[in-house]
């Protein structure tokens, strides 16, 4: 299993629509095979900073939804209520304590 961070700074007063829209791509990844879930954080120093934190069966899984149709147009989307662009760093699983 992998795990994926996006880090996103949106502009302000779009925090709200940030938030709608990740709710309407984690139901899509629902669906998309190898994707596990995902959760939505938001910054306590920063109420613009948000970071999704995903879970996929594998890197192969991850790499085919970057490479999807669907997540390009979210990109596209994205652009114009965010600040700067978005990163995204992928860890893998070592050990679980639960």
């Amino acid at each position: 299993m992998i795990n994926v961070g996006f880090y996103y700074k949106v502009k302000s007063g779009h925090e709200k629509e940030f938030e709608e829209t990740f709710k309407h791509v984690a139901e899509y990844l629902k669906s998309f095979q190898g994707f596990k879930g995902a959760k939505l954080y938001k910054s306590v120093d920063d109420p613009s900073e948000y970071l999704i934190y995903s879970e996929w069966k594998s890197l192969d899984a991850f790499r085919k939804f970057i490479e999807s149709q669907a997540y390009r147009e979210t990109i596209n989307y994205g652009k114009s209520i965010m600040e700067g662009r978005p990163h995204h760093k992928v860890f893998q699983e070592v050990n679980s304590f639960f």
